[in-house]
């Protein structure tokens, strides 16, 4: 094969004659650039598609982290929800158990327990010997359950408690209804029950009540709880209070000079309600006392010495 080579410069011109070889090489040369340049292209092709898809394979992780940390800041939130309703839950359960031993110390006081059996303003005194050392760990459905134990623990306590209360306020109401005591603040005993000289006509009459003498305007008490059945004046008794306690009882305070209830009131033990006076048959300021079981009248002493329940 025979190349020409044409000088431009000097118009002249030359040739070269190419062995096999030569050829070979040049053929090589000839084909092998094209060849080349689309292997260069295709292999860049790739190489971009690669680092395409790597960038993709990035953007999806780096949504699905997004993705995560939004999850992790939701559940951090809920935790923090779930932690503020236990906290307040067990604020509510220390306000009762605050209101229970208020409850305990009033109960106590009201019961009249010796000093230090009941005792409600310190812990629960426990104890025991030493056992095994374990470890306990509470998630919070453990702990949701351990306040839901706690709970009905106190409601089990409170309902206790009430049904005590219950029981000293009926053991109150008893003690308030129990008749005891002189019917007077002050004043001495001038007459008792019984046969006695009236003291009008001196003829001997049967006397049924206790005559406490003392100084006008005093204060005449009721001698238990109960309901005023009878206020005003009375042939003989002059100003009268009658008072039913109940169980067939019925009290009545007699001369009085002005009545401090009138009939309906409800009366405690020991609430004034008259004034000593001198009004009707009397010879001077007392109070007639008498007591009445099922209509019959009973010798008002044994009650005046009887003591408070």
């Amino acid at each position: 094969m025979k190349v020409i080579l044409i000088s431009r410069k000097h118009g002249g011109s030359r040739s070269v004659e190419l062995g096999r070889w030569s050829r070979a090489l040049l053929s090589l040369c000839c084909l092998g650039l094209p060849l080349g340049m689309i292997a260069g292209g295709f292999m860049l092709g790739q190489e971009n598609e690669a680092n395409s898809m790597r960038g993709m394979a990035l953007d999806g992780l780096q949504d699905e982290l997004e993705q995560q940390q939004k999850e992790l800041a939701a559940l951090q939130t809920q935790a923090e929800l779930k932690m503020q309703a236990m906290t307040l839950s067990l604020a509510r359960l220390q306000a009762r158990m605050t209101r229970l031993d208020a409850l305990g110390q009033h109960l106590t006081a009201m019961a009249d327990l010796e000093e230090g059996e009941f005792d409600f303003s310190q812990p629960p005194a426990i104890g025991g010997p030493i056992g095994a050392e374990f470890n306990v760990e509470y998630d919070t459905g453990d702990l949701s359950a351990e306040l839901g134990l706690f709970q009905a623990q106190l409601s089990d306590r409170e309902q206790q408690l009430e049904i005590l209360e219950s029981l000293l306020a009926n053991r109150k109401l008893e003690e308030q209804s129990w008749l005891s005591g002189r019917p007077v603040e002050k004043g001495w005993i001038s007459s008792h029950y019984g046969k006695r000289n009236d003291p009008f006509t001196g003829k001997p009459a049967f006397h049924h009540g206790i005559d406490f003498a003392g100084k006008e305007g005093t204060n005449v008490i009721a001698v238990a709880s109960g309901v005023v059945t009878y206020t005003g004046s009375k042939s003989g008794y002059g100003e009268m209070v009658e008072i039913s306690h109940g169980d067939g009882f019925v009290t009545r305070y007699s001369h009085n000079k002005e009545a401090l209830v009138k009939s309906g009131d409800v009366v405690r033990k020991g609430e004034a309600i008259a004034l000593m006076g001198s009004t009707g048959r009397s010879t001077g300021a007392h109070v007639h006392y008498e007591v009445y079981k099922h209509g019959r009248s009973v010798d008002p002493s044994s009650y005046v010495r009887r003591t408070s329940r």
